[in-house]
């Protein structure tokens, strides 16, 4: 287990052992001591599902209503006017069998990667690739789409993509340590309520488990959910 530093402990003595709201947690997690750069904020949520049980999976993507705060790279698969219009967009690479290619010879610069579904007989192969960076695009997480510019600008823009694990938690970026407290506390509002809208038919009991809220060096902070 790795040593955790003074500053560590020091910010762990202040979290509570009991779940607070989402506003107190954003509160306390902005008293912490920081590091030297721009933390990012990140939200983890236990689902009660059967993470083996395909019918049981959530997955999706979901705009926040304050961004991000992060250069999002995204990529688009596309040719003709969805290629120029990918690129005005705000695409970093834009191609086909071309830009695959790229990727099975290692490169991997790029956050996101949206396609066009007539593009997919080039993507398909990129899957034992893409697939465990969670870059596979897919129908289901809004990155397989007709409009492929109107994609690119939503990803810049603060859309986030999500998908259990293998342990049926979720995780994902809401914002920077940096973000007014309101404004934090309101992605990380906004995501939870899209997450418990997900809930599978065949998910039984208590939905959302639990969840916390944490910065990249600080201790977890429990938070109170609705099931």
């Amino acid at each position: 287990m790795p040593k955790q530093s003074k500053r560590f402990r020091r910010n762990l003595e202040k979290v509570p052992t009991e779940p607070v709201s989402v506003d107190e947690a954003v509160k306390i997690l902005q008293s912490l001591e920081g590091a030297k750069f721009d933390e990012t904020v990140e939200v983890s949520l236990k689902l009660g599902i059967d993470p083996k049980n395909t019918a049981q999976m959530v997955r999706g993507a979901y705009s926040l209503p304050h961004g991000i705060g992060k250069n999002v790279r995204v990529i688009a698969f596309a040719q003709g006017e969805a290629a120029t219009a990918a690129k005005e967009a705000g695409a970093v690479e834009v191609g086909a069998e071309d830009l695959a290619k790229k990727i099975l010879d290692g490169w991997l610069d790029f956050d996101v990667a949206v396609a066009h579904p007539a593009m997919m007989r080039h993507v398909g192969k990129l899957g034992r690739v893409l697939g465990p960076h969670g870059k596979m695009p897919s129908p289901k997480s809004g990155t397989v789409t007709d409009n492929v510019a109107k994609a690119v600008e939503e990803f810049n823009a603060g859309k986030v993509e999500f998908r259990n694990d293998s342990g049926g938690n979720i995780h994902a970026l809401i914002g920077k340590k940096s973000f007014d407290a309101e404004k934090l506390a309101a992605n990380c509002g906004a995501f939870i309520a899209h997450i418990g809208s997900l809930r599978p038919a065949a998910s039984k009991g208590t939905f959302l488990v639990k969840g916390c809220l944490a910065s990249t060096m600080s201790p977890g902070i429990p938070l109170q959910l609705e099931a």
